[in-house]
C-alpha cells in the first residue's frame, strides 16, 4: 500500500472552478479497484492552494486508473505542483 500525497498551486481566484472539475475525477477514483481514499481539497491558509491524498493497494492499480492524467483544462490551470508516493511499510493506531 502507498501515499500519494501533496500540493497542486492554481490562481486563487481560479481555485473553486479548479476544485469544482474534480468532482467527477474524485468519484472515480473512490469506485476504482485499489483505490483506498482520495481527496483533493482547499487549503485553509494559502488561497492558490490544493490539497491532495491519495491512497492505493497497488501501483498497478493507480496506473489503471490514471491513464494519461488530468484533461487539458484542468492541467491548464495547475500553475505548479508537489506531490509524492510515499511507501507504508506498516500501520499502527494513533
Amino acid at each position: 500500500m502507498f501515499i500519494v500525497a501533496g500540493t497542486l498551486y492554481v490562481d486563487p481566484a481560479r481555485r473553486d472552478a479548479y476544485l469544482a472539475s474534480c468532482v467527477e475525477v474524485v468519484r472515480a477514483a473512490r469506485s476504482a479497484p485499489g483505490c483506498v481514499d482520495f481527496a483533493v481539497s482547499a487549503d485553509l491558509v494559502e488561497p492558490g492552494r490544493i490539497n491532495v491524498y491519495e491512497r492505493w493497494e497497488s501501483d498497478g492499480q493507480l496506473l489503471d486508473f490514471r491513464g494519461s492524467g488530468p484533461d487539458g483544462e484542468q492541467g491548464a490551470m495547475i500553475l505548479g505542483a508537489e506531490v509524492h508516493k510515499f511507501r507504508i511499510s506498516g500501520v499502527e493506531a494513533p
